[in-house]
């Protein structure tokens, strides 16, 4: 970024204005005590802004959020893990209102204030009867401390909880901004299998927040994979409260777009955890394309060598082969010429011009045996750019999958199935 940040404590719960909770439920499983319902409220009103998944299977809660933002603007989150609450029919939009009501009414705001939001098992009813009388301790114990709670309330698969946050001058105020997001499988761009959840006492009104939020998601969780699967629950939410004192930014004013560059920065960052902790992932890659005809050529073909299976199974083995590269390359339908294709491991020619460069492969070797790498694809036929970031595929992601659905032996015992 072109100005100074500091990294500061808090995840969501860091920006001035906002109480976070956490607490347990067994949701997924009466007997485990982990945390896996979480509550964002802000104590001012609040713009908001939001984007959702494109599956055109979409969660309960995914169709509620879209339905309140349209009429408004959120001021509290309610949020899951343990059960996706998807496909789960006219019962499960009941029981996304019932989640939104049993913290609105406590808290003496609108259903449509509140966002509800639900990560875990797909095809499940929400226990509701281990949720509903929780609400009011989930209240109680709101405090501007605990965003580190709500971040590990919401994972999943994920092996720890992944939070950041930042301050810096904004047009004279010191604004504060705040996230946290889970994901670790079923991650692929448009948007990626996850949640995420920003909070900032910054002034930013509604139409400009809305716009930051979609460039911000478009450079940053729509330039990740790890599997190539798409989920039906994928959530960001935005919320600012304008606590820092600041006047409102302009549209596309200097404040509006340094606001826009830390969004940005912060999500990069969030969208970056998820790919390091990707289900039993042990590579961190980014793929660089570069000198494409067009942007969406570039494009196709950072997705097509990111998503290939081929390839990210040899980034597991630690083998350079960039024959698996060049192969999505040409499948990508991007508009390219073979014998103009130069592909490099950390800057180390492994292809020039279509062809085996002259490398010392245990050099080569010796890169993609990194736990991260970066691989450059110059095209050299434009000026266009794309930039990804991607996994390994593991024998233990497969292994890891293989059993999802013991969770439904629990479900037939509480009579939800």
């Amino acid at each position: 970024m072109d100005f100074p940040i500091t990294r500061i404590k808090g995840g969501v719960g860091a920006p001035r204005g906002f109480r976070t909770a956490a607490i347990s439920c067994g949701i997924k499983n009466p007997a485990l005590t982990r945390l896996d319902l979480g509550l964002i409220v802000s104590d001012e009103p609040c713009t908001s802004a939001g984007t959702f998944t494109t599956n055109r299977v979409k969660a309960a809660p995914v169709r509620l959020c879209q339905a309140h933002l349209r009429k408004g603007n959120l001021r509290a989150i309610i949020a899951n893990s343990g059960n996706a609450n998807a496909c789960t029919g006219v019962t499960g939009i009941s029981d996304a209102r019932a989640m939104a009501d049993g913290v609105a009414k406590p808290l003496g705001l609108k259903r449509t204030e509140i966002g509800v939001c639900s990560t875990g098992v797909i095809g499940l009813p929400m226990p509701m009867a281990r949720i509903e009388p929780k609400y009011g301790e989930l209240i109680d114990t709101l405090g501007s401390k605990k965003g580190t709670d709500f971040a590990k309330a919401i994972i999943t698969s994920d092996t720890h909880h992944k939070e950041l946050a930042i301050s810096f001058d904004l047009g004279g105020h010191r604004v504060r901004l705040g996230g946290c997001v889970k994901g670790a499988g079923m991650i692929c761009p448009s948007m990626a299998t996850m949640l995420c959840f920003i909070t900032t006492d910054a002034n930013c009104p509604k139409e400009s927040l809305q716009k930051a939020a979609l460039e911000a998601v478009e450079e940053s969780f729509n330039r990740i994979t790890i599997d190539g699967d798409m989920s039906t629950n994928d959530t960001v939410l935005v919320l600012a409260n304008g606590a820092s004192g600041m006047p409102p930014m302009r549209r596309n004013g200097p404040r509006c777009r340094q606001f826009r560059e830390a969004l940005g920065w912060l999500m990069l960052e969030l969208a970056k955890m998820i790919v390091r902790d990707g289900e039993r992932v042990t590579k961190f890659v980014t793929v660089k394309v570069k000198g494409a005809k067009t942007y969406q050529d570039a494009k196709k073909v950072a997705e097509a060598v990111c998503k290939s299976q081929l390839v990210k199974a040899s980034w597991n083995g630690g083998d350079p082969n960039w024959g698996r590269v060049i192969h999505a390359v040409g499948y990508s339908r991007a508009r390219i010429r073979e014998e103009l294709i130069d592909i490099l491991y950390d800057g180390v020619p492994a292809c020039l011009g279509g062809l085996q460069a002259d490398a010392p492969m245990n050099k080569l070797r010796d890169i993609a045996a990194r736990d991260a790498f970066e691989i450059e694809i110059h095209l050299n036929q434009g000026k266009a750019d794309y930039e990804m970031y991607s996994s390994d595929l593991s024998p233990e992601y497969i292994d890891f999958n293989r059993s999802e659905y013991a969770y439904w032996k629990q479900a037939r015992k509480d009579g939800l199935v």
